[in-house]
């Protein structure tokens, strides 16, 4: 996963608590979702397009695909950074991601998101990203 060409990004930090993991004190898989959200709207919010900005907006944007690839063992107590990079915006919200351990840089997750704007109220789904994302954008990069 290349991220030199990102065109904007964004990092979180998170200790994982108990409640994450499975009886191993591994994190179960399915919380990974949760982590990549926290990144995500960290991301959206540089360029002011969060989730209520987009509901203000009249558009959803539903994630259509979510790939993750698991490269290493997330635990309890582990602090690990998230990383959100944005990647294509015109058509779609093309997100990657990269959760490392937050101490030593080690790679433990990659992962990516796609959405697609969908109009609130005829819910159609729109080939181009609306007006209003395009705007907010060009003001940032």
């Amino acid at each position: 996963m290349n991220n030199n060409n990102a065109l904007l990004s964004a990092s979180e930090f998170y200790e994982v608590p108990f409640h994450d993991c499975d009886p191993m004190q591994v994190v179960w898989h399915g919380n990974y979702a949760r982590y990549l959200e926290l990144a995500r709207c960290k991301l959206l919010r540089l360029f002011n397009y969060d989730y209520n900005d987009m509901y203000d907006s009249g558009y959803m944007w539903p994630i259509i695909d979510m790939r993750i690839k698991y490269v290493g063992a997330t635990v309890f107590t582990q602090q690990i950074k998230i990383e959100a990079f944005l990647k294509e915006y015109e058509q779609r919200l093309k997100i990657d991601y990269i959760i490392s351990d937050a101490q030593t840089g080690k790679k433990l997750t990659k992962a990516t998101t796609t959405q697609v704007a969908v109009c609130m109220q005829s819910k159609e789904m729109q080939f181009e990203s609306p007006a209003v994302l395009l705007t907010k954008i060009a003001k940032v990069l």
